[in-house]
Parts: structure tokens; sequence; C-alpha cells
């Protein structure tokens, strides 16, 4: 399954890491693929910033907190930038999901660039995604755009496993206030007008910002917190959502 964003700066990378967690903490095998070229986060997310070894041809993904993870960050580590054209993105892609020996999984969960660029077209096209999560902040500006990002997806037969809307709310830790900074609820209301469905709502906590830096998701890190429990109530809903799409991309046999 991957995990889409229409824009950057939604926080796409922070949720796609927690559900990978939160699926593992729930007894599943699961990969964890990063395949934001231009901007890999989830090695400073994972605490897993060491160089794959390669047995066999095939690269070994790192063990981080459990997850099988691979990144590009991993391949070539570092701060120089990734300079690469549309078409050597696409086969970087492919080169981490052939050349790695994932070995049995559960669920492999795929961070995404954001954006309906080429390496959510050359992903779409080259597996065949069980579905996509779309990741957006409430405002409109940031709906908008998570609604062409998802209805990309339908045009390319990926079924649309439903909205997810990060930053939904803060709680002032002095006043213990709700506060709904960046509006509330937007990506309910166009999952109600798409007709998919509404994943869940995830916080605006410091904590989770303090944890990924430091490299351990908040659902292992203080999993009673607010934000780790909405990422445990998402990574169920997408878990449920992906197995009845599984079920229904099995192949019909007809028993005579």
């Amino acid at each position: 399954m991957a995990v889409a964003s229409g824009k950057g700066g939604v926080g796409k990378s922070t949720v796609a890491v927690n559900i990978a967690a939160a699926l593992r903490k729930a007894g599943a095998d699961v990969g964890l693929l990063d395949a934001d070229i231009y901007g890999p986060s989830v090695p400073a997310m994972t605490g897993s910033r060491s160089v794959p070894e390669q047995v066999n041809g095939h690269l070994l993904p790192i063990d981080a907190h459990g997850l099988k993870v691979m990144s590009f960050g991993h391949i070539y580590p570092g701060d120089q930038p990734t300079i690469y054209r549309g078409p050597m993105v696409g086969k970087a892609i492919e080169a981490m999901m052939t050349q790695v020996d994932w070995g049995r999984l559960d669920y492999l969960v795929i961070d995404l660039p954001p954006g309906t660029g080429d390496a959510s077209l050359t992903l779409a096209q080259a597996i065949p995604l069980t579905g996509v999560a779309i990741v957006c902040t409430p405002q409109d500006v940031a709906t908008d755009i998570a609604v062409k990002a998802l209805q990309m997806f339908r045009k390319l037969n990926v079924t649309p496993l439903g909205l997810i809307e990060n930053m939904s709310w803060y709680v002032c830790p002095s006043c213990g206030h709700r506060h709904e900074i960046f509006s509330h609820g937007g990506a309910e209301a166009a999952a109600q007008r798409l007709g998919v469905p509404f994943l869940g709502a995830v916080p605006l906590e410091e904590s989770i910002r303090e944890d990924a830096d430091r490299g351990t998701p908040v659902v292992i890190s203080r999993p009673d917190s607010a934000g780790a429990r909405a990422f445990t109530e998402i990574a169920s809903q997408v878990a449920a959502r992906t197995s009845i799409q599984s079920f229904r991309q099995l192949p019909v046999i007809n028993v005579r």
C-alpha cells in the first residue's frame, strides 16, 4: 500500500512511518519503502542511517524497530542532493522494489514523494498496489490538492483506501484548550464528497516531531499519547480496508 499526498509539508512521511510501526506492533511483518527520492526522511525518522548490506546481488533492508526499511537515503547517505530527471526516478524506485530482498511481508508501506509526478506514475504502473492512503491537512488549499492526487490514482486504477487529516487540532499544554490552527474537518468533508473512507485525524503534537527527530515513531515511544492512539486507529482502518481490497482482487475460480 502507498501513502501519498498532493503537496509537501503535510506530514506524509510521519504518517507512513507511524502506520508501519503500528502495524508491526499489532504483530504483522512490515516493510517500509521510502520512495521519496528527492527528500528521503525515513532513515532519520526511524533512526536507521546505516548503509544496507548486499547479499547475492540483492540489498538487505535495514532493521529498525522491527520494520524492514529501505530508502534512497540509505543507499546515498549524506547531505548531497539527488539530481535525477523523471525517468531516473522511476528506475530508482523500481530498483528498490525488485533488487531488495524483502523476504516475507504482510504489508509493504510505501512512502511516495508528494505530488502527482513520475514516482507515483511509475509505482502505480509497475506493481499491483492494493491501495493508497492520501494525507492532507484540514485547510481548503491542502484538501483541494489532495483531491487531485486521489483522482489521479483513480485514473491509474489504484483504489483509494481513504483520506487522513494530519495536524487536525492542537491542545495547549499550559491551559489544556483545544485549538484548530489549520481549521478542522476538511479531509472528512472531502472524503464524503468523493465517496471514500475517512481514515482518521491526527493532532498536532510536539512529541510526534520530537520523537521523529530522535528516530523513534511516537506509537512506540509514547503509545498512550493522543497522537499515537490516532495513528494506531488509522493503521487498524488501513489494515481492514487493505484486507477487503486484497480479497476483491483475488481471481475468481469457477467450480463445477
